[in-house]
C-alpha cells in the first residue's frame, strides 16, 4: 500500500470538490431546461440559471486559486487550501439556498440536497467544521422560511410540481426545519465517526507498510553482507580448482581430472548465482544509477554482435528493426546494455534450433518501446504473472535449463523500474514469448514539464 500524505490527500480532496461542482453544475442545467419545457408547470429559468453562472464563476475561481497556490511552495499553501474548501462549501450552500428560494423556497423536494452539502463537508473537513457548516446550512435554511412566512421575501411556489401553501404553514415550516437540522448533525456525527475511523485505519496500513519496508531492506542488508562473503570464498575456492584444473601442481588422471572439473563448473555457476544475488540486492538497496544521454541504437548494434555467435550456434535467425528515430536516451547505458543482453540471451536459450528471436524499436510518444519476441518454448499462462519474482523458473524453462538462477528478469524488471520504464510479457507454450518494454527518451524533469 502505498502512503499518501495528509498535504497530498487536501489536494485531491480540493480537486475532487471542483470535479462535484462540475457534475453538480451540469445536473442543475438539465433539470433547469426539463423542467422549463414540461407543460402546465411555471418556473423561473433565469435567475436559476443565474445561479448556475454564479456556481461556474466560483469553480473557476476556486481552479486558479488552487494553481496559484500549489505554484507558490510557501509553507502555509496548505493551509490555504482548507480554508479555500471550508469557504467553497460556504459558498454552495449559500447558492443552494438562493436556488431553492427561485423555485418553491422550503416546499421544494430538493431540499434533501442540503444533506449531501453537509455530508461532503463531513469528509472533507475537521469534524469542528463540519458541525459549523451543519449550524451554518441550518441558519440559511431558517432564514430563507422565516423570510418567506413573513413575507420579507415573495414567495415563489413550484407550480405543476409541488403544493404551494405550506410555507405559510407555521406546523409546516418548524417541522421541516428541525427535521433537515437533526439530519444535518447526524449525518455529521456519522460520516465523521466513520472517516476519522477510516483515516486512522490507513495510518495503521502506512505504519505497517513502513515497518515492512524497513524489515525487507534489514533483510536485503543481511543478504548483502552474505553474499559478498560468500563471493569472496567461492572465488578463493575457484582459484584453487583452475591451479589443480591446469595440472600445475602435478598431472590428474581421468577419474580426477572429472570430478575437479565438475567441481569448477559447479563452482562457476554457484559464483555466477552469487553476483546476480549480489547485484540485485544492490540495486534493490541503493538509489543511485549515474545516468546521462546514450545512443539505444549504438547499444542494440552492440549486443545484437556479442549475441550473435550463441545464436548461429542453434542455426537461429536474429532478427532487428530499430526506427531510424529511435537514438538518444537518458539512462545508465551500462545497465541498459546488460539487460537487452540478458533479454536476447534468454530468448536464444529456450528456442530450439532453427527458430527466429526478433528484437524491435520504436518511438512511443515521450519513450522508445522496445520488443523481443523468440519462437521458443514459451511460458504457460498460469506462470506469467510470476516470470519476474525473484528465483522463480517456470517449469518448462526449468527442463531445458536445470541450473537456471531464477534471477536474470528480476534484474531486468529492478533496471526498468530504475529507468521510471514499464516491462510486461506475453507468450503461449509452444509457441514463442514477447518481452516489451518501455524506455524514457529524456529526463523525469522534463517530461514533466512538457
Amino acid at each position: 500500500m502505498k502512503a499518501v500524505s495528509h498535504n497530498a490527500r487536501l489536494v485531491r480532496r480540493a480537486h475532487w470538490l471542483v470535479k462535484l461542482r462540475w457534475i453538480a453544475i451540469a445536473g442543475t442545467c438539465i433539470t433547469i431546461f426539463v423542467a422549463s419545457n414540461v407543460p402546465h408547470m411555471a418556473i423561473r429559468s433565469v435567475p436559476l440559471y443565474c445561479v448556475v453562472a454564479m456556481l461556474i464563476l466560483e469553480n473557476i475561481v476556486s481552479l486558479l486559486l488552487l494553481k496559484r497556490l500549489l505554484r507558490s511552495k510557501t509553507a502555509r499553501v496548505f493551509t490555504s487550501i482548507g480554508k479555500i474548501i471550508h469557504f467553497q462549501i460556504c459558498i454552495d450552500l449559500l447558492l443552494l439556498t438562493i436556488l431553492l428560494h427561485y423555485s418553491g423556497g422550503i416546499e421544494n423536494p430538493f431540499i434533501v440536497y442540503f444533506v449531501f452539502h453537509i455530508a461532503i463537508a463531513s469528509i472533507l473537513l475537521p469534524t469542528r467544521e463540519s458541525y459549523l457548516q451543519a449550524t451554518f446550512a441550518t441558519s440559511l435554511l431558517s432564514l430563507l422560511a422565516l423570510l418567506e412566512y413573513k413575507g420579507i421575501v415573495p414567495h415563489y411556489p413550484l407550480e405543476g410540481f409541488a403544493t404551494s401553501g405550506a410555507h405559510s404553514n407555521v406546523f409546516y415550516v418548524f417541522g421541516t426545519i428541525g427535521a433537515m437540522a437533526s439530519t444535518f448533525y447526524l449525518v455529521v456525527y456519522m460520516t465523521s465517526d466513520i472517516t476519522t475511523k477510516l483515516r486512522k485505519q490507513e495510518e495503521a496500513y502506512r505504519q505497517v507498510n513502513l515497518e515492512l519496508k524497513q524489515k525487507d531492506q534489514i533483510k536485503d542488508e543481511y543478504v548483502l553482507r552474505v553474499t559478498h562473503d560468500i563471493k569472496g570464498h567461492l572465488a578463493a575456492i575457484q582459484s584453487c580448482l583452475d591451479v589443480v584444473e591446469k595440472k600445475l601442481i602435478g598431472p590428474l588422471n581421468e577419474q580426477q581430472q572429472d570430478f575437479v572439473s565438475s567441481a569448477d563448473r559447479r563452482t562457476r555457476k554457484l559464483a555466477y548465482f552469487v553476483k546476480s544475488l549480489l547485484k540485485l540486492t544492490q540495486m534493490r538497496l541503493s538509489n543511485n544509477l549515474e545516468m546521462d544521454f546514450f545512443s539505444l541504437k549504438n547499444i542494440i548494434l552492440i549486443v545484437l554482435a556479442a549475441v550473435k555467435t550463441r545464436a548461429d550456434d542453434k542455426s537461429i535467425a536474429l532478427k532487428s528493426n530499430i526506427e531510424s528515430s529511435v537514438d538518444e536516451i537518458f539512462g545508465n547505458r551500462f545497465s541498459i546494455e546488460e539487460m537487452i543482453t540478458n533479454l536476447l540471451l534468454n530468448a536464444i536459450k529456450y528456442t530450439p534450433a532453427n527458430g527466429t528471436v526478433e528484437i524491435i524499436a520504436k518511438e512511443d510518444g515521450d519513450y522508445v518501446l522496445m520488443e523481443i519476441t523468440d519462437t521458443g518454448i514459451g511460458i504457460p499462462l498460469e506462470e506469467l504473472p510470476k516470470v519476474f519474482d525473484e528465483f522463480y523458473r517456470a517449469a518448462n524453462a526449468k527442463k531445458v535449463e536445470k541450473d537456471g538462477t531464477g534471477l536474470g528478469l528480476s534484474i531486468v524488471k529492478q533496471i526498468i523500474k530504475r529507468h521510471n520504464g514499464k516491462i510486461w510479457v506475453s507468450s503461449q507454450a509452444g509457441i514463442g514469448t514477447k518481452f516489451s518494454f518501455t524506455l524514457p527518451k529524456t529526463t523525469n524533469s522534463d517530461m514533466l514539464n512538457r
